[in-house]
């Protein structure tokens, strides 16, 4: 019989699903070599060895049919200690000894368990009797108990792809977010920007504007300045005038005054 081999869990994390039928594979190819193995293939005290067995076990039939009850079938022997029956219900062979190796009483009994062991379907399934050994058992056993654990190792790891996942959309979408931040927060200091260079030119504008306001109002203040004292001027250029011409009426009217006297004296 070849050996089962155990698949290394770096192996099982790459492949799962190929891993998953090669251990399917394995479990159903070791019950097909040993549902298989005939009479004619052993040795004659093997041979010898089970009819034996199985005529110990014949008188006990109808108690082994009662004992399987809604099982499809039991692992029945003889205690290699002081000959009672047992008889281990389950659905197959690697059912009934995992049940069997997990119960109480299994700790202080499997020690009077034989090496080879017959499994019984029930009544109403029409097949013979399947011969398995104590090894192959134990071997299932194990191979089943490293099966559980690869699924309990492989539902970690898929419990931690799923996080790590989880946790790599939801750095993602912080990426996004803080990208969408940092575009809307540019887009606001573009603005601001702008509003403060137009402020800038406005304020400019508005400084040159202060000083022509302040250049017009200075050549508006000498203008003034100037008028008033041309108004001045020309004030005194009136008076001038006026006080020359009525020094001129004056005269005028003393001549007037001396040419009437004359006119009159010459008539």
């Amino acid at each position: 019989m070849r050996q089962l081999r155990l698949v290394p869990l770096e192996r099982i994390r790459r492949g799962a699903p190929h891993v998953l039928g090669s251990a399917l594979l394995l479990v159903s190819l070791a019950w097909a070599v040993v549902g298989c193995a005939s009479t004619s293939l052993m040795p004659e005290t093997q041979a010898g060895a089970i009819k034996d067995r199985d005529r110990a076990l014949a008188p006990h039939a109808a108690a082994i049919h009662a004992a399987i009850g809604q099982s499809a079938g039991a692992l029945a022997f003889l205690d290699a200690k002081d000959g009672r029956l047992v008889v281990l219900p389950g659905d197959s062979p690697a059912d009934a000894w995992s049940r069997y190796t997990t119960s109480p009483e299994s700790a202080t009994g499997r020690g009077s368990v034989p090496p080879v062991l017959t499994f019984v379907h029930r009544a109403d399934v029409p097949k013979a009797p399947e011969t398995v050994t104590r090894g192959v058992l134990q071997q299932q056993a194990q191979l089943h108990d490293a099966y559980r654990r690869f699924e309990e190792q492989l539902g970690t790891v898929q419990r931690e792809l799923a996080e790590s996942i989880a946790a790599t959309k939801r750095e993602a979408d912080a990426r996004a977010n803080m990208q969408t931040a940092l575009t809307s927060l540019s887009e606001e200091l573009a603005t601001v920007r702008k509003f403060m260079l137009q402020t800038a030119q406005l304020g400019w504008l508005n400084h040159e504007l202060n000083v022509e306001n302040a250049t017009g109002i200075r050549k508006l203040g000498t203008a003034s300045q100037e008028v008033s004292a041309s108004s001045v001027r020309l004030e005194e250029t009136m008076r001038q005038l006026s006080e020359s011409l009525a020094g001129q009426l004056k005269e005028l009217a003393n001549r007037l005054d001396t040419i009437r006297g004359k006119v009159s004296s010459l008539k």
